[in-house]
């Protein structure tokens, strides 16, 4: 993996109080839970109706300084289904009902929830699974596991249409290791340097405004 070397101080640059953020994001969650209350819970009985299984999905990934947390989502994909933990292209093994979910990127909402529990932020570096993670340079993995990490950042907006993108690749693991996952980490490191109320706001009202058109991949 190629990525630049990055300095070990993630916060220079940075004028995002620590308590000023975590504010933002328990009143942010909180008021969206409760704005989105019915849309939850009509999506919760779409999954369910959808295919025989559970509303939600756990994962674990890797939060800040590292320490593993349950992922929270609305489920997307059958029960019975096993493989790569990437998404290419149209995945077989993504139901109807998850195939509009992640359209909308509806599928992310239950992470409201991690965020009021202290595991994520609403912005931030997106969370990876451990065997990702192991793959980062120590000095970007410091940089990046300094912060929690977000239901969305800029590199969410970016690459929106990343399963579409891994379907056209020749090796969509090779591709997501060598091509997407370095960039990631680039773009990363650079919102946690340059981070701001300002900015997290930006993010999060252009991240509301995506979620009404859909991508080429979902």
């Amino acid at each position: 993996m190629r990525t630049q070397p990055a300095s070990s101080k993630p916060c220079v640059g940075s004028s995002t109080r620590p308590d000023v953020k975590r504010l933002l994001d328990v009143c942010g969650a909180a008021v969206g839970l409760f704005l989105l209350s019915p849309v939850l819970a009509v999506i919760a009985i779409a999954v369910k109706h959808g295919s025989p299984g559970p509303v939600l999905f756990r994962q674990t990934r890797v939060g800040r300084d590292g320490r593993p947390f349950s992922i929270l989502k609305f489920r997307t994909m059958r029960v019975e289904s096993a493989g790569r933990e990437i998404t290419v292209g149209a995945d077989p093994r993504i139901t109807p009902v998850g195939a509009l979910l992640r359209a909308h990127k509806l599928d992310e909402l239950p992470q409201l929830v991690n965020v009021l529990r202290g595991d994520m932020s609403l912005v931030g570096p997106r969370p990876e699974v451990p065997r990702y993670v192991a793959l980062y340079p120590p000095e970007i993995k410091a940089i990046v596991l300094s912060v929690r990490p977000g239901i969305t950042d800029p590199t969410s907006l970016t690459y929106r249409d990343e399963s579409t993108l891994l379907g056209e690749a020749a090796d969509p693991e090779q591709y997501y290791r060598e091509i997407l996952l370095p960039e990631k980490l680039r773009s990363y490191v650079d919102y946690v340097r340059n981070r701001s109320f300002g900015h997290d706001v930006r993010i999060i009202f252009t991240t509301i405004g995506s979620m009404f058109h859909v991508g080429r991949g979902g």
